[in-house]
């Protein structure tokens, strides 16, 4: 059953959670067909997740694109907001293609104030799998609980 519209966040209201939340969790596909789901820190800019990330996520995310971001907050069911994103990944595989992506460097000034590592958050391309990930949405879910109040009224 679908979510119903009014419980739906506006486009403001989902900018504010995914600019102010400091985890996200992404799932991948693992080489055995299995869902590999880790939370990680982000930055969001131009409708895209970026973040920072090495290892297997990386390793998943080059041999399969596609993933899903979940961002959420709260604990109690009447209190949820939710944004679930699902669309493709690209891996940056170096600082030429961090150097070409439209909205990187606004996500790591956004992430260096976030998270507290200064002006902008430096990480870069290394090693073989530490690398940053561009995420763009290409299906967007939202729910807002603390809307279902007001739905009763």
């Amino acid at each position: 059953m679908p979510i119903p519209d009014e419980l739906a966040l506006t486009p403001a209201e989902i900018d504010e959670i995914m600019i102010s939340s400091w985890n996200m969790r992404i799932a991948t596909h693992s080489p055995g067909g299995r869902i590999n789901l880790t939370p990680l820190w982000f930055g969001w800019a131009g409708g895209r997740v970026y973040t920072l990330c090495r290892g297997q996520k990386v390793r998943n995310l080059r041999r399969d694109p596609i993933a899903t971001v979940l961002v959420d907050r709260n604990e109690r069911f009447p209190e949820l907001q939710g944004i679930m994103l699902q669309g493709r990944a690209t891996v940056l595989e170096d600082a030429a293609a961090e150097a070409a992506d439209p909205h990187l460097e606004e996500a790591r000034v956004q992430m260096g104030a976030k998270y507290g590592s200064g002006p902008r958050h430096e990480g870069t391309a290394s090693g073989r799998s530490r690398r940053w990930v561009a995420f763009a949405p290409e299906r967007v879910v939202t729910w807002d609980n603390l809307k279902l109040e007001r739905m009763r009224r």
